[in-house]
């Protein structure tokens, strides 16, 4: 059987109904809220995708935000720790003045001894060989690193610089065996010297008569003489004294007061030499005391 129409409505007519209809429904929808039902659902629907498609922003916005925040602290982490190992100098710089002033200080015109420039190192490596107790830091010549002088860590002397390059230094611990350095006991003044065992823990206490004032606990701090080491930082501490008479000395050892073991910062430090008088200012003044 053959339809009645062949054709459809026209495009036209399609497109007249169409717009129509969409007014009709945007009528409803503004003045009567007839489809907020219907969006709502559709809104619901919809939300898995669109929290979906924002997701790659939101994992790439979270790890920028994380590598940032790990980046400072990392940073704000190294600078309180060179902070604090300057801060800990100070302070042992502070309880050695307030010995020397109990003890030692009594003449008004005493001279003080004055600051001494510090910079911060780190170790760059460790000596691999076990009877050779060095290490390398990241501070050389550029920085005004000399060869001979001292560096500490935030308790006591770690040792000196036994070669200098352009970027960093070798340090000579002094636990080494070829490693000496002079002392005196904090608590009586007396002055001894110390060298190396090749244990890290232990220090040689050398030559000490039998009549020496030396007992176990005592600290031994550095006596300033030879000119490379400044004056009372701690070195050691007397952990073994036996005052045999067949032998020509006491057997002293003393375990260092540094955890050398440990280091990772360590201070440099520049001393200050002291001034000598010119030849015509030597004269000037004893021209003036005639």
């Amino acid at each position: 059987m053959n339809p009645i129409f062949k054709h459809g409505p026209s495009a036209q007519h399609r497109l007249i109904l169409v717009l129509c209809c969409s007014m009709l429904l945007i009528f409803f929808d503004h003045k009567m809220h007839s489809f907020d039902t219907a969006r709502g659902y559709m809104q619901s629907m919809v939300s898995p995708l669109q929290y979906i498609a924002n997701a790659p922003k939101q994992i790439l916005n979270w790890t920028v935000e994380n590598l940032a925040s790990r980046k400072k602290l990392v940073a704000e982490n190294q600078h309180y720790k060179s902070q604090q190992l300057i801060f800990n100098e100070q302070a042992m710089q502070l309880d050695i003045l307030r010995s020397e002033n109990a003890r030692l200080r009594s003449l008004l015109a005493s001279p003080v001894r004055p600051e001494v420039k510090k910079m911060v190192a780190e170790i760059l490596a460790v000596d691999t060989d076990p009877y050779s107790h060095q290490i390398l830091i990241n501070k050389g010549l550029n920085d005004d690193v000399y060869e001979g002088q001292p560096v500490i860590d935030e308790l006591g002397v770690v040792g000196q610089v036994l070669h200098a390059g352009a970027t960093n230094s070798r340090i000579l611990l002094i636990s080494d065996v070829s490693h000496a350095i002079p002392l005196r006991i904090q608590r009586n003044g007396v002055r001894l010297i110390a060298s190396g065992s090749g244990n890290i823990r232990r220090l040689i206490v050398n030559h000490v008569p039998h009549s020496t004032d030396i007992k176990e606990g005592d600290v031994l701090v550095t006596s300033g003489l030879g000119g490379k080491f400044p004056e009372g930082y701690p070195v050691a501490k007397v952990n073994f004294v036996q005052k045999n008479e067949t032998r020509a000395f006491a057997q002293v050892y003393a375990e260092p007061i540094a955890q050398i073991d440990r280091l990772r910062y360590m201070l440099l430090l520049w001393p200050e030499p002291v001034e000598a008088f010119s030849t015509s200012e030597v004269q000037s003044k004893s021209a003036g005391k005639e």
